[in-house]
């Protein structure tokens, strides 16, 4: 990525103030302070930003943003992830071509990298705005907990499953995690990549091989699966951000979670990189998925709704709004010409992996939404029952491979 000045950004103002309904699911304390800085910034264009929080995360906000826009009641933008969820919206002509705004602004030439305009593109013409970059492939330490009890602070996986026992005896879990099915399929998924590596993740997800899911690679991972559901107990949370919290307050050691999480141990005080460690791919395979949020602008025949999408859609790829958002977020900036000299020691890492070309595609994108809603469903089932093999769960888990689509 290349870094330089950032590109001087012009005034909009609005022909005539329009309402625009903004539906997200970013909630959480660093997630809510980054939201403002877009609404903020957007209604300095003279229209006026109505926050449509939904609470729950993306396992509850998706399917309730995509029946709005379905069932005739679309909001004005909505964030998302690339999916292929919303590719079907798309496809069904639900939402809105913005290539025309994307040619005028020079889009191209600037978001890096090209896979986050690529995963939105249909027929060539493109209908999102990438807002940030975000990857879920790692584990988070916090250092005191293990160097405050004579512990060395683990550098991969199988050094913490080591130091497991050990933290058990001091009343600390292990491995914080919540309760919500979407961090369950992200744990087990973070575990394929990162232990799998990236040969395995893409012959199960990209290429549907049910024998070679059925087989001992696959195999391992289901057998780290079982570390970590006996590294989860005790954590009887059901968000990510009070799973932070416990590992911010020692309660906990680790967490695997998404770098968006960084905002959170920020806000409770703690400096990334010193206070907690990062270790992308587990420590063992440093490969990141490079998906993240974009914005979505369902179809509108109000000419005011549109003038008001056209200007959020400047104001998310402003190069101002690109830095303060993200740093907020925990998160990449889109632009590859604004200065991120200010970011963490452990998105500094990401963006290194990210430029190296160790990059993975998100499973959102490879399997349909309800091949990977099996795979939750599965996941949720294992974790939360210790009776459950994981042999069981991997002949289960092939037989959801073979009819994969």
């Amino acid at each position: 990525m290349l870094l330089g000045l950032a590109m001087a950004a012009g005034p909009f103002h609005a022909a005539q103030a329009a309402d625009l309904e903004v539906t997200h699911w970013w909630t959480a304390g660093a997630e809510a302070a980054a939201i403002r800085v877009i609404a903020e910034a957007f209604e300095k264009t003279g229209h006026n930003w109505i926050d449509g929080a939904i609470a729950g995360a993306g396992g509850v906000a998706r399917p309730l943003i995509s029946s709005r826009i379905t069932g005739g009641d679309p909001m004005g933008a909505t964030q998302f992830t690339h999916s292929n969820a919303m590719n079907e919206l798309i496809e069904a002509g639900y939402i809105r071509d913005v290539t025309a705004l994307a040619d005028a602004g020079g889009w191209r030439e600037v978001i890096f990298p090209p896979s986050l305009l690529d995963s939105c593109t249909s027929e060539s013409k493109l209908y999102c705005v990438p807002s940030n970059i975000h990857s879920q492939q790692w584990l988070w330490l916090n250092t005191s907990v293990f160097l405050d009890n004579g512990l060395a602070v683990p550098t991969n996986w199988p050094e913490f499953v080591a130091a497991a026992p050990k933290l058990r005896e001091l009343g600390i879990v292990p491995l914080a995690q919540g309760r919500q099915a979407w961090q369950q399929q992200v744990t087990f998924n973070v575990l394929m990549v990162g232990l799998g590596g990236p040969e395995t993740y893409l012959r199960v997800y990209r290429d549907h091989d049910a024998e070679f899911a059925a087989g001992p690679e696959v195999a391992e991972v289901f057998a780290a699966a079982v570390h970590a559901r006996d590294m989860m107990v005790g954590s009887n949370v059901q968000e990510w951000n009070l799973a932070a919290r416990m590992v911010t307050d020692g309660a906990a050691a680790g967490q695997i979670m998404g770098d968006w999480v960084q905002g959170e141990f920020e806000q409770a005080g703690k400096v990334i990189g010193t206070d907690i460690a990062c270790l992308p791919g587990l420590g063992v395979h440093e490969y990141i998925t490079a998906t993240g949020d974009a914005f979505f602008f369902p179809v509108s025949s109000d000419a005011g709704t549109v003038e008001a999408q056209d200007a959020l859609a400047n104001v998310l790829l402003s190069p101002e709004v690109q830095v303060e958002f993200n740093r907020a977020k925990g998160a990449l900036p889109v632009r590859s010409d604004v200065d991120i000299s200010g970011v963490s020691p452990c998105m500094k890492r990401g963006l290194e992996i990210l430029s190296s070309g160790n990059v993975i595609e998100s499973v959102n994108t490879l399997v349909s939404p309800d091949t990977l809603g099996r795979v939750t469903d599965l996941v949720v089932e294992f974790f939360s029952d210790t009776s459950f093999t994981p042999e069981e769960a991997q002949e289960e888990f092939a037989k959801i491979i073979a009819t994969a689509d």
